[in-house]
């Protein structure tokens, strides 16, 4: 028997598909609420309620679609014999509301447990409590998004089916072909229309706010009086050519006076020097200039050389570059150079050779210069590099060998997981080491730490020229990558590291997601987890390179200088 439909075209209760639930597929339902559910499991970061409601509403669609997808081939060819089941009307409504009230429960107390779960997380990095209450709030920003999401690809799926009726009818290709040709179409547009509309027109909004930051000073920061500084009047790479966070570098850090005071014995200026964007359009121009600088003020005489790779916006952390002038006493000089002024996410996306690109060239560069200098009149020429940075120096070695061969030193802190030297030493560590912190042929070339602690526990023998990873577990920059989507990595499923919680679980697609929302909020837990390393970053430089007769009590004095000038401790 058929009924009429509504006046809106709406189709009424007997006429929707038997397989729905109030107007939503029923095995899209299922999936989206176990998607939900999954979103809501710990990650590696606290979340706040609302912005754990955008992840869940994301997350939830996606397994609605998911489940959509997965269901079709049974409903093609199997459901149209299931003729028992359509004339039931009693039966479906009853499952309808079996599955609503399911589904309420199975949100709900998802919810409750959540809040547990981020206050696990919290307690681990010292953060206060969340309320239950508060993420009950998390299930109704969650529905509008699902809604909203949902809408459009409805929406989207209208569009799908009227282009096949249009290839059918006008241009006589056969219906199961249009519909196959159709969406395939639709998704070639919107590629097309993301990548070329969407993505240039929000990288060139992007650049134009950022090339307005990247003009600006921060607060307290002025030009340089020194000539061991970029920047300064006798240099060659104007201030304004720096860039913001060239600025802040070159006028950064202690002066002479300050370190002879910290250390107790007199001390020199220590060297910086830096190419900004705008200092030339080439990054072989910007190598040149830093070669230049480095020339000038006669850096290759100084104890050791910094090669610092930049994150997006062209950022030395701060930590670092005094750290290392602390413990030399001045007796040293950094050089970077900036590759854009994109955020590192950004910059990443839409931009990552340059930081590969300009990081190769700029090793490159300085090691030629440095190899022509006589064995005992050369500095330590060590590199460093954080979050992009660590990509963008890693980019200039084949290999471990090729690394130790050309330096004297390495620090490479929160690396991303797309770095191909880490990936190769983690994936050839010893067999039974762990993923969080592996161990590499006993430590004798490669080290990874987390802590201060770390750097202590291993006895062995410790090769020069020495290169040390500092990783977190609980840093999503380091763990995110596109082997989360379908297959469990070693890191979950071995035992936790020091700031992730046990009951985080790996689930399909679902974890990718959390680990990716992860990234964007990895600067927000206290210093020491997420991508946070200043507290143990004067260690792991006295670790890699002190000098003679360094004691503990002298890094222990460096870390608490820079704990006072930069921590708030």
């Amino acid at each position: 028997m058929t009924t009429a439909s509504a006046l809106d075209g709406t189709p009424t209760v007997e006429q929707r598909p038997y397989y729905s639930v109030f107007g939503l597929d029923f095995v899209g339902l299922v999936v989206a609420v176990f998607f939900f559910a999954w979103s809501l499991s710990p990650s590696l970061i606290p979340r706040e309620w609302l912005y754990q409601g955008l992840i869940s509403g994301i997350t939830s669609v996606t397994g609605y679609g998911i489940g959509v997808l997965l269901a079709y081939p049974a409903r093609r060819w199997i459901a149209p014999r299931l003729t028992w089941w359509r004339r039931r009307r009693t039966a479906r409504i009853i499952a309808q509301i079996v599955v609503t009230v399911l589904a309420l429960v199975t949100v709900t107390g998802s919810l409750l447990v959540a809040a547990n779960w981020q206050n696990d997380i919290r307690a681990l990095m010292g953060i206060e409590d969340t309320t239950s209450f508060a993420y009950l709030r998390t299930g109704l920003v969650s529905v509008a998004i699902f809604a909203v999401l949902l809408l459009i690809g409805r929406g989207l799926r209208r569009v799908a089916r009227g282009f096949a009726q249009f290839l059918s009818a006008r241009l006589r290709i056969p219906v199961p072909a249009a519909h196959v040709i159709a969406p395939a179409v639709l998704a070639v547009a919107a590629v097309v229309f993301v990548d070329q509309v969407i993505l240039a027109s929000t990288s060139t909004a992007a650049r134009f706010v950022f090339a307005s930051d990247n003009n600006s000073t921060d607060p307290g920061v002025a030009q340089p009086l020194e000539p061991e500084r970029s920047g300064s009047s006798a240099s060659t790479s104007s201030w304004d050519s720096l860039g913001r966070q060239g600025r802040t570098f070159a006028d950064g850090g202690l002066r002479a006076d300050e370190l002879t005071e910290l250390n107790g014995t007199p001390a020199r200026e220590p060297i910086r020097v830096y190419a900004g964007l705008q200092a030339d359009t080439s990054t072989e121009s910007q190598v040149q200039l830093i070669l230049d600088e480095l020339d000038r003020t006669e850096a290759w005489e100084r104890d050791i050389l910094v090669v610092s790779g930049t994150t997006g916006t062209g950022w030395v952390n701060p930590v670092a570059a005094d750290s290392i002038e602390m413990i030399y006493n001045g007796d040293s000089a950094i050089a970077a150079i900036q590759y854009s002024f994109l955020p590192s996410w950004i910059s990443f996306l839409v931009d990552g050779s340059a930081a590969k690109a300009a990081g190769d060239a700029l090793i490159h560069g300085v090691h030629e210069r440095w190899a022509q200098l006589p064995e005992d009149r050369r500095p330590k020429l060590v590199v460093y590099g954080e979050s992009l940075g660590s990509q963008s120096a890693e980019a200039a070695f084949d290999g471990l060998v090729d690394l130790r061969s050309d330096i004297d030193g390495a620090l490479f802190v929160g690396p991303p997981n797309s770095n191909s030297l880490w990936r190769s030493i983690v994936a050839a560590r010893d067999p039974g080491s762990p993923e969080v912190l592996p161990e590499y042929h006993d430590g004798l070339e490669v080290r990874f730490a987390a802590s201060r602690q770390d750097l202590g526990s291993s006895d062995g023998p410790w090769h020069d020229p020495r290169v040390l990873y500092l990783q977190h577990a609980s840093d999503p920059v380091v763990w995110w990558g596109p082997g989360l989507l379908f297959e469990r990595p070693d890191w979950l499923a071995e035992p936790p590291g020091a700031d992730r919680v046990p009951s985080m679980r790996w689930y399909p697609i679902v974890t990718f997601w959390q680990v990716a929302a992860d990234i964007m909020v990895g600067t927000s837990p206290p210093v020491g987890h997420g991508h946070n390393y200043e507290d143990v970053i004067p260690y792991g430089w006295a670790a890699v390179t002190a000098p003679g007769e360094w004691t503990d009590a002298d890094t222990q004095r460096v870390a608490d200088a820079i704990s006072d000038m930069h921590l708030g401790d």
